[in-house]
């Protein structure tokens, strides 16, 4: 009757601390990783380290623009959480308040995500700048002269810790990872010299990411300096004055979109050669699936939230292949990914082929013009002289969305070749520092997994 089933059993004195009766909690590939664990005697996580959350009060109404950054469950994709594209902000005076006090952020912590489908997102604290972040994300602060935290951070990474991470969440629809549940995750505590090693790949790694940003950072200065552009500031002046003529050929009404700002941007692109970006790439259309076809596995679904200026963060959302003609839709090698919807003027050229699909929200351009150079037309795409275009033509709504027709008409300068080669050489050599810097962290992932593995060897030849 049992044949191709899995049968666990178990006693009432070996259930879970809460009793509980999931089936796949008991599975015989979890109860084997239990069994290792215990031979290579992994301790609690909570004898290492003090655990709580983040903050748990309503400051929803209280984002500002400039001010400490507020990191959340979303924020959870880079490994080094500083790098965090575009962070909430709250004021200092509520950072400052004794309730937030405990969800302040410091150097050495390491951050998980403990709610919905992210659950197992991890990121390390690298200074002592301030931040906080919110009750989605647990915060790991290993005691002194016990783990290092570059280590805990890459055994949650690990295979072993994912493992425990996903056998331990709870819920259905909404899971989450009760912080009670961290006493119950197990890690082994490996030679101290073996962490030292680890650790030094990760701030290896860190020092290459940061040096990729600068030399980013290098390469949209050197752009705005050869376009007169380096000490650019817009007018703040409230008022601007129009003909009615204006008001006419833009179709729009709204005080916002003529500030005297947007003229000045303006005036200084008309010194140079410029085209409509819809004169320079082709443009496609992407799909939106709906979340009634979100699946666990499939093909990756792209969203505008898994994107930034430096690549494509890992999703959790797949789309099923029978119902997307995947060929059509992926993004191909030196397609430039455009956002058009919330975070909007987000753009990301894809380095390879890509065997995922793409939010409607994300627009594909290609370039068509060789007079234009993909890598800088990505870096133009994110510079201010695009972003200040980007606000102009999506001031007034509350969800940002920028249409099509406008993306088209946006003013892009046209550099001499000689110049954009001088820039695409900064953009490449980030590039391949930002390669060189996930290489590491998988060498350090890679470095657990193995330390533990031959671990379990001795145990069981012991």
């Amino acid at each position: 009757m049992l044949e191709g089933l899995e049968v666990s059993e178990i006693s009432n004195k070996n259930l879970e601390r809460t009793l509980r009766l999931d089936a796949e909690f008991y599975s015989k590939f979890n109860l084997g990783q239990q069994e290792l664990f215990n031979d290579i005697n992994a301790q609690s996580l909570s004898n290492f380290a003090a655990i709580s959350d983040g903050n748990h009060m309503s400051i929803s109404d209280s984002f500002v623009d400039e001010g400490v950054p507020y990191y959340r469950g979303g924020d959870i994709y880079n490994v080094f959480i500083e790098t965090t594209a575009s962070p909430l902000r709250i004021p200092k005076p509520i950072f400052d308040m004794p309730t937030m006090q405990r969800s302040h952020l410091q150097k050495g912590d390491v951050l998980m995500s403990i709610v919905g489908a992210i659950i197992g997102n991890v990121s390390l604290v690298t200074t002592n700048n301030m931040a906080t972040c919110s009750c989605k994300l647990a915060i790991i602060r290993p005691h002194k002269n016990m783990l290092l935290p570059e280590y805990v951070g890459m055994y949650l990474m690990s295979k072993y810790g994912q493992q425990q991470i996903q056998r331990l969440r709870r819920g259905s629809g909404q899971t989450g990872f009760i912080l009670e549940d961290f006493d119950q995750f197990l890690i082994p505590n490996i030679d101290c010299s073996i962490q030292r090693e680890i650790s030094k790949i990760i701030n290896q790694s860190y020092e290459l990411l940061i040096k990729s940003r600068l030399l980013c950072d290098s390469a949209e200065n050197y752009l705005l300096e050869c376009l007169g552009m380096k000490d650019f500031k817009p007018s703040s002046e409230a008022v601007s004055v129009k003909r009615f003529s204006n008001f006419a050929s833009s179709g729009r009404l709204d005080a916002e979109y003529y500030q005297r700002k947007y003229d000045d941007l303006f005036d200084k692109l008309s010194e140079h050669k410029c085209k409509n970006l819809g004169s320079v790439v082709s443009i496609k259309k992407s799909v939106e699936p709906g979340s009634d076809k979100y699946q666990e596995y499939g093909i990756p679904f792209i969203r505008v939230s898994d994107v930034n200026k430096y690549g494509i963060q890992k999703t959790d959302l797949h789309v099923s292949e029978k119902d997307f003609n995947l060929e059509a839709l992926r993004p191909h090698k030196d397609t430039i990914l455009f956002s058009k919807d919330g975070s909007i003027g987000i753009a990301y050229k894809c380095d390879r082929d890509l065997d995922v699909i793409t939010s409607g929200a994300l627009l594909h351009l290609d370039v068509i013009d060789t007079d234009v150079m993909s890598d800088y037309l990505t870096l133009v795409l994110n510079s201010l002289i695009v972003s200040l275009q980007a606000e102009r033509d999506s001031s007034g709504a509350i969800i940002q969305h920028w249409k099509t027709d406008d993306i088209k008409k946006v003013i892009i300068p046209i550099l001499p070749m000689g110049v954009q080669n001088k820039i695409v050489e900064k953009v490449k050599q980030s590039m391949l520092l930002r390669i060189d810097s996930k290489e590491l962290l998988e060498m350090a992932r890679k470095k657990v997994e193995d330390v533990i593995y031959e671990m379990s060897k001795k145990t069981i030849f012991r």
